[in-house]
């Protein structure tokens, strides 16, 4: 049971996002034309964004493996993004209409259906386009056997967390002129709502951490800071994918994965990715 205290200006931006919620709706199941293929020269993915991108192995890469690794990046980037969103819709089921969670809960509503309407297109497109899904690697969320505030405060920093590195490809592609249609499409109605998600869940993780510091000692609190850091570069190691290298047809992926990740090149980049993440977590005083 959550024993936070709401303020009115939670509670005001959460009725602000469920009239933009009700304003903004629509019927995904009809928004989106899906072409029987997409032009297989083009990249699916910006090349900026490609795990590759900067590393001595992308300049030894032909035009035609980078389209290829386009393409099952993307299947890899929507896989998690689907497989996240069913995750945490079980945490927030778990909270909805329970004791302490009154205020929000109004707003869990519109934040499921539409994270249940995420979760079918980013599987739709999946499943059409490379006729996969790659595998569950489980977003790892904690047991019950931390205090109950401290639980609900990292089960809410993941996924806010998850949510802001997947926007930060999302805003991207969506504005990437040289995408495919299809592509850009996914990714901007998928940014356009997750706008507003996140807005819920910054200030929900900063009521949720307040009251943390209330009832925590300092030294746990600097633990649950070294435990989501540890999460966020779990999302990272997730976006360099040695299905994905093995499915666009590079030799040794797993070789290949190593010596991508340590290249000096992807330090400056993986930086940008959490840069919102980082950012938030010192604003609030959990990140030093």
């Amino acid at each position: 049971m959550s024993t936070i205290e709401w303020t009115e200006e939670f509670a005001r931006a959460v009725r602000r996002l469920i009239d933009v919620s009700v304003d903004d709706y629509y019927n995904p199941y009809r928004t989106f034309e899906w072409p029987e293929s997409i032009t297989p020269d083009d990249l699916w993915m910006s090349r900026e964004l490609l795990s590759v991108h900067g590393t001595a192995a992308e300049r030894e890469l032909s035009h035609e493996q980078l389209v290829e690794l386009s393409r099952w990046e993307s299947v890899n980037l929507y896989s998690l993004i689907a497989h996240g969103i069913r995750e945490l819709l079980i945490e927030v089921m778990r909270r909805i209409h329970t004791p302490g969670y009154e205020i929000p809960t109004p707003y869990f509503h519109h934040f499921i259906g539409e994270e249940n309407e995420h979760m079918w297109f980013f599987a739709e497109f999946c499943l059409r386009y490379a006729g996969r899904i790659y595998p569950d690697r489980r977003m790892v969320f904690p047991t019950d056997e931390r205090a109950p505030e401290m639980n609900n405060f990292i089960v809410f920093s993941q996924i806010l967390i998850f949510e802001q590195i997947g926007d930060y490809f999302n805003a991207h592609m969506a504005a990437d002129e040289k995408l495919p249609d299809t592509v850009r499409a996914v990714n901007r109605i998928h940014h356009r709502d997750e706008s507003r998600h996140i807005a819920f869940g910054g200030k929900l993780v900063k009521a949720l951490f307040d009251e943390v510091r209330r009832t925590h000692s300092a030294e746990e609190v600097e633990e649950v800071g070294h435990y989501l850091r540890g999460y966020i570069d779990l999302i990272i190691q997730m976006l360099y994918s040695r299905d994905a290298y093995q499915d666009a047809g590079i030799a040794n992926p797993a070789r290949f994965r190593a010596s991508v990740m340590a290249d000096p090149a992807r330090a400056p980049i993986n930086a940008r990715i959490i840069e919102r993440t980082n950012n938030f977590y010192r604003r609030i005083g959990l990140f030093h």
